[in-house]
């Protein structure tokens, strides 16, 4: 009898060994991605944004995710390994209607999409998410929305990173029984803010609120997995 409780014991331990293996395998596996699209837009555009990004979170905020970010298209079944996919562009996008579904299962399935004008998108991606959400338009989050307060404080919302046409910085969502799937930055470039200092030359600090709001969104990606 002593005998198999202590075999027993030995098997609940390696369960839970090989439980908390498999979990820290997962955490540390974590990957995000920038979206590829077509039409002609430059989604490929600022480079260093997100690997800047993903360093200000593992070092801020512990969040151990790869350092290195991956791409995936739209259409791409490969799209439901990622939490988080980021998105940017200064033109045309174009989803085909299979793009469009693959997109919207993605987010119905608990993904997350960050959309960021890069300055010249505002007409495209309003369009073509209306291929994905036929039912749903952008809305105007108000400032005591999670994704301003879940890690860093944004009381007045988006910080302001570039002027483009001088307007206040809005940041928009798609919200799908009372889940925001997709947020939408506008007349910021928050992208702009996580790349390289010598990209642009930006001020630490605005660098540091553009990187703290992308963390947020990040935070919030993974809150709702």
């Amino acid at each position: 009898m002593k005998r198999s409780v202590a075999s027993f014991g030995k098997i609940i331990g390696l369960v839970i060994f090989v439980f908390i293996g498999t979990a820290t395998f997962a955490q540390s596996s974590l990957k995000i991605a920038k979206l590829k699209y077509g039409g002609g837009g430059d989604w490929y555009a600022n480079k260093t944004s997100l690997p800047n990004l993903i360093k200000f979170c593992n070092t801020e905020l512990k969040m151990n995710i790869n350092p290195a970010e991956d791409v995936v298209e739209v259409g791409s079944p490969d799209i439901f390994a990622y939490p988080f996919v980021h998105m940017t562009g200064h033109g045309n996008v174009v989803f085909s209607d299979a793009e469009a579904q693959n997109l919207r299962n993605y987010l119905l399935s608990g993904g997350f999409l960050h959309v960021d004008d890069n300055y010249g998108l505002d007409q495209f991606i309003r369009r073509e998410m209306k291929k994905v959400f036929p039912e749903l338009s952008f809305v105007e989050l108000p400032f005591d929305h999670q994704v301003y307060r879940i890690k860093y404080v944004f009381p007045e919302g988006l910080p302001k990173v570039h002027e483009h046409d001088g307007k206040q910085p809005q940041g928009y969502g798609l919200i799908w029984q009372g889940r925001l799937v997709c947020y939408y930055s506008y007349e910021t470039d928050l992208g702009n803010g996580w790349e390289d200092q010598s990209v642009y030359n930006d001020p630490e600090e605005m660098r540091r609120k553009a990187l703290q709001m992308g963390a947020n969104l990040l935070s919030y990606a993974f809150m709702i997995l």
